[in-house]
């Protein structure tokens, strides 16, 4: 297949990108490099050294023979080159990481909130529009992300995207319907992909678009299979208090010799999936499209969940590291349980990575090898969700 991968410079997105293309899959990357461009905002590195994407590329082509192609492009706020760039590579799939990952960097300042706001839902509506007009007949696939359903109590388990709902009316019938699961945002990155629910809903409903939506869980380790053959491919690895996730961060944490910092009473339970997991993911909603006319097809990308307490415990008792309770700079419940339908991802035969078999070596191989490139001034998280929030610390 000919596969687009709109920020497939990123964290997700380069591991994706030499996966497929280590398929067989003829790619291109599009990226506007901004992820490196905020590093040098944050004043923070990857703990991993990042090449220069051409340099990234060169290896690839010297270690497997393959090319990936790449063009420099913003596609939320330059739609006639995207068009340009679809209907010259003519894709079969697009797939969509170009977003604003980071809830915490969301939150940063007014700015921070309307630079997320812009570039991730403009760049969703931009992909779609350029999907119509260029007439080509593409599948859509998109990582969103388990916090669309917000991280309440939901009493249930949470539904793979529908919701089955019963509604008595005033003459005594009754009415069924499925809706999209009633959204809960936590920060304004999890609003906007809220919003991204909603424009595929519209295409998908007015131009018959092919989309695939992954609400994916917290992702946890560094490397694929691809990005281990040569240091010139690996991956990032964000240990800061705005882009690194929680699971990450706990294991440089440990590795500096520096507390797990546990936010709150550290009741707040997550959704978690190994990178390796995430690219396999993507291959298999690849391989099994929706048919046209089909309703947004919406997978619960994850594979376990586990309290922020119990997972720093599981850490603390594997390496002997401490753990901190600090003030939780996010307005959210202080406990909450999570349950979640996956059947849909294991049924097209994901075979997951736990974290109880695959922690150790990550804090060995990654952690712990490149822990001289760590400046522990940039773990403390320091954005807060509230004025508040950022008084009382």
């Amino acid at each position: 297949m000919k596969i687009i991968i709109v920020g497939g410079d990123g964290f997700c997105g380069w591991p994706t990108s030499l996966h497929l293309s280590n398929l067989g899959h003829e790619i291109l990357i599009i990226d506007n490099l901004s992820r490196r461009k905020i590093d040098v905002e944050l004043e923070v590195d990857s703990l991993t050294p990042i090449s220069p994407l051409s340099v990234r590329l060169d290896a690839w082509e010297e270690v497997s023979g393959k090319r990936i192609a790449f063009e420099n492009c913003d596609v939320a706020h330059n739609y006639m080159r995207l068009l340009y760039l679809m209907e010259k590579f003519q894709p079969d799939v697009i797939v969509h990481f170009a977003e604003q990952r980071a809830a915490p960097y969301s939150m940063k300042s007014s700015w921070h909130k309307r630079y997320t706001v812009d570039n991730n839902i403009n760049a969703t509506n931009n992909i779609l529009a350029a999907i119509v007009e260029s007439e080509l007949d593409v599948h859509l696939v998109h990582l969103g992300t388990m916090g669309v359903y917000g991280y309440g109590t939901a009493g249930m388990k949470i539904p793979e995207g529908y919701l089955p709902v019963k509604i008595e009316t005033e003459d005594g019938r009754e009415v069924r319907q499925e809706i999209l699961y009633p959204a809960n945002p936590g920060s304004i990155y999890h609003m906007t992909k809220t919003q991204d629910q909603l424009l595929f809903a519209f295409y998908n409903k007015n131009d018959g678009l092919k989309i695939t939506d992954l609400h994916q869980g917290i992702v946890w380790g560094t490397q694929t299979e691809e990005t281990k053959l040569d240091e010139r491919l690996i991956n990032r690895f964000d240990y800061d208090g705005d882009y690194g996730t929680v699971l990450n961060r706990f294991l440089m944490q440990v590795a500096v010799d520096y507390p797990m910092t546990v936010h709150g009473t550290g009741g707040q339970t997550r959704a978690f999936i190994h990178l390796q997991d995430t690219v396999k993911c993507i291959e298999l909603a690849i391989a099994s499209p929706p048919q046209r006319g089909e309703r947004v097809r919406i997978l619960n990308q994850m594979t376990e969940t586990h309290r922020v307490r119990d997972l720093a415990k599981l850490i603390a008792d594997k390496t002997g590291g401490k753990i901190e309770n600090v003030n939780n700079p996010r307005k959210e419940d202080a406990e909450n349980d999570l349950h979640v339908e996956n059947a849909r991802l294991l049924g097209l035969g994901l075979e997951p990575i736990t974290l109880e078999e695959g922690l150790l070596e990550e804090v060995t191989d990654i952690a712990r090898r490149y822990k001289d490139r760590c400046d522990v001034s940039r773990i403390p998280c320091v954005s807060y969700w509230t004025d508040g929030q950022r008084d009382a610390d």
